[in-house]
């Protein structure tokens, strides 16, 4: 008998006793208790005892015309009161997106923000039905078990999978406010850019992203030495741009994602014909378990097309290994 008691408590609970004992708790009576459940007091008090005898020590103290939490209790109630709420809204998410299509997609944070987010209105726009998710995440999820659909990632191809779809490539060019150049010292010519603070991200010497630096520039330009007025750093690529347009300096940009914003006059390329290749690309991963639904297949038709306006609006080659086609 000891030996089926303490196998007893050394499993896990069941929960379906944890909302009676949560309502209890807050009212500490079994009969409001019962009738906010609709159930009798004595189903009530079953359930508690149940719980009680599962947990193996009392979780309230009965006194003749009220109750009150013992420590065991407390303890319990902080625990339930922190987890039910949580599982309802779960409930609640999953009840309002059943029958209803979704795409779920991850991808870093500057990418959504600076090349996925402004477009996304047109697909919206032409599909009205179809629920979107963003995860704004720079960490890579497996695609395979993770509860998204879609993986938007940024590298060189040797990082990627075999099945990755090549979205668009990349260059860097100097990039600043247009009211930037007109008030301040001539550019005409990388050296100049010693006038001018410049903009990097401040961790990129210490990363992978060293291709990214304006010292990579200069050094590609004979000019190893050359130095800023001032440097400015940022974390991410949106903060660098977002200086950029206030005025603040030159920022040596991802050109995909400042293409919107040259196009339309925010930003100007400070030297023209000074862009810089980079070993990086941007990449659409589509899960196997996702492949196959029409909103899928839809939003990545969607992706390729305007990867593709990305492509012609850069000035991108066509790459011969490139895949728009998603059947």
């Amino acid at each position: 008998m000891q030996h089926s008691q303490t196998h007893l408590r050394s499993r896990p609970i069941s929960a379906g006793h944890l909302r009676a004992f949560e309502a209890v708790a807050r009212h500490l009576n079994f009969r409001a208790a019962s009738e906010e459940m609709a159930l009798t007091q004595s189903a009530v008090s079953r359930q508690i005892q149940s719980l009680e005898e599962e947990v193996g020590v009392p979780l309230f103290l009965r006194h003749t015309r009220a109750v009150e939490l013992t420590s065991a209790g407390a303890q319990l109630l902080m625990a339930v009161t922190q987890a039910l709420p949580r599982i309802d809204s779960a409930v609640r998410q999953i009840r309002q997106s059943a029958g209803r299509k979704s795409v779920a997609l991850t991808t870093f944070a500057s990418f959504a923000s600076m090349w996925l987010i402004p477009r996304l209105e047109a697909f919206q726009h032409d599909n009205p039905d179809i629920d979107i998710r963003i995860d704004a995440s720079d960490n890579a999820l497996d695609l395979d078990v993770a509860d998204v659909d879609l993986a938007l990632r940024y590298g060189p191809v040797a990082s990627m999978p075999p099945n990755a779809i090549r979205m668009f490539g990349e260059q860097l060019t100097p990039v600043a406010s247009p009211w930037l150049i007109k008030s301040g010292a001539p550019l005409k010519k990388p050296e100049d850019l010693a006038n001018f603070a410049l903009i990097e991200a401040g961790d990129a010497h210490h990363t992978h992203l060293e291709w990214l630096t304006w010292r990579r520039w200069f050094d590609e330009r004979g000019l190893p030495k050359q130095q800023a007025k001032r440097w400015l750093f940022f974390n991410y690529a949106y903060q660098m741009v977002q200086a950029a347009l206030t005025g603040q300096g030159v920022v040596l940009a991802r050109l995909p994602l400042v293409a919107e914003s040259l196009a339309n006059g925010d930003l100007i390329e400070v030297l023209p014909g000074q862009r810089m290749d980079s070993p990086m690309a941007y990449w659409l991963l589509v899960g196997p378990r996702s492949a196959q639904r029409p909103e899928i297949k839809a939003f990545c038709a969607w992706l390729m097309a305007q990867s593709k306006a990305t492509r012609e609006t850069i000035g991108e080659v066509p790459d011969p290994d490139t895949v728009d086609d998603m059947d």
